[in-house]
């Protein structure tokens, strides 16, 4: 917490909360807002692979992309939680984080542990009743997920390539839940597209926390003035230059929709990296949830690739 000189008062950080003082009900709304739903659209991501081999409509796959949509569900909630409750002290230094429950004080340590494990197991658990492969993607989740929050997260570089992964295996996810084949063009576009995002996302930190930023994320103080724009731009290119490969030669069918596809997917590209350079990607689902011209961009690049795989 920080206060305001000379009157003793929290003013920038809220006031940390007795967990065992919480009535139930407002427990189980500190739990459910640690478990972070607003992140679930990250999930969707399990639908790529399915989606992109045209299979998405048939009820069995669908199906199975659904139970893999609530997998994941499930187990990032509880890498979150898990995560809020070892990385407590440095968020109650950020001016977003500290409002979250367990930085907050409306749930304890020791509660937000057991609660992540709970979350962990549940979602493996679901797993085990829909695929063998698909539990072996979580597991990996889980493991490199825990590995950057304990170790990793202080390594430059090797941070960004660990938390973009997160989308990638999301994915794989999909493809390990129905079964689906993923070819090299879908992991290079996501690769680096992941990568692109989460650059903009430390990029934009950097802008908005200013001076406390490296107190937050001391790895920021690893990345000299101009290195996160130029690595963003180069993720950008090679997954602008995949997809376009992709589009014009990697497909069997359908070419002139997967072609007009391509001005879309560039077009939010550019615009996702000028709204990281304004500071305002932070959060990377709040920009899909509240930018109109991604969002519009991502529904014509959306009509168009289905068009390509399903009317082409």
């Amino acid at each position: 917490m920080s206060e305001e000189p000379g009157t003793g008062l929290a003013t920038s950080a809220p006031r940390l909360v007795v967990p065992g003082r919480a009535t139930r009900a407002a427990r189980l709304r500190a739990l459910l807002q640690a478990a972070r739903p607003h992140q679930w659209l990250k999930n969707v991501l399990v639908l790529a692979a399915p989606g992109a081999a045209g299979v998405l409509l048939d009820p069995a796959v669908l199906a199975r992309s659904a139970a893999a949509f609530a997998c994941f569900c499930l187990v990032a909630s509880g890498t979150y939680v898990l995560n809020d409750a070892f990385d407590v002290e440095a968020d109650r230094l950020h001016p977003r984080k500290r409002s979250r429950p367990v930085a907050a004080g409306l749930i304890g340590v020791g509660t937000a542990k057991v609660c992540g494990l709970a979350l962990l197991a549940a979602g493996l658990g679901l797993a085990l009743l829909v695929a063998v492969p698909l539990v072996v993607v979580l597991l990996v989740y889980v493991v490199v997920m825990q590995s950057y929050t304990l170790w990793l997260k202080n390594h430059a570089v090797i941070e960004l390539a660990i938390v973009s992964s997160g989308f990638v295996l999301r994915a794989i996810a999909g493809g390990a839940a129905t079964g689906v084949e993923i070819s090299t063009w879908f992991l290079i576009v996501t690769s680096f597209a992941s990568l692109f995002i989460i650059v903009g996302k430390r990029q934009a930190e950097g802008i908005t926390l200013g001076d406390s930023a490296i107190g937050h994320r001391p790895v920021l103080a690893q990345y000299p003035p101009g290195f996160l724009p130029l690595l963003g731009g180069i993720a950008a290119g090679v997954a602008i230059i995949a997809y376009c490969l992709w589009s014009l030669i990697g497909v069997e069918h359908g070419h002139l929709w997967f072609e007009l596809s391509i001005i879309p997917f560039v077009l939010a590209m550019l615009r996702y990296a000028l709204v990281a350079a304004h500071g305002r990607a932070g959060a990377p689902e709040d920009v899909f949830l509240h930018d109109r011209t991604v969002q519009v961009l991502g529904l014509l690049w959306a009509a168009a690739y289905a068009a390509g795989v399903y009317a082409g």
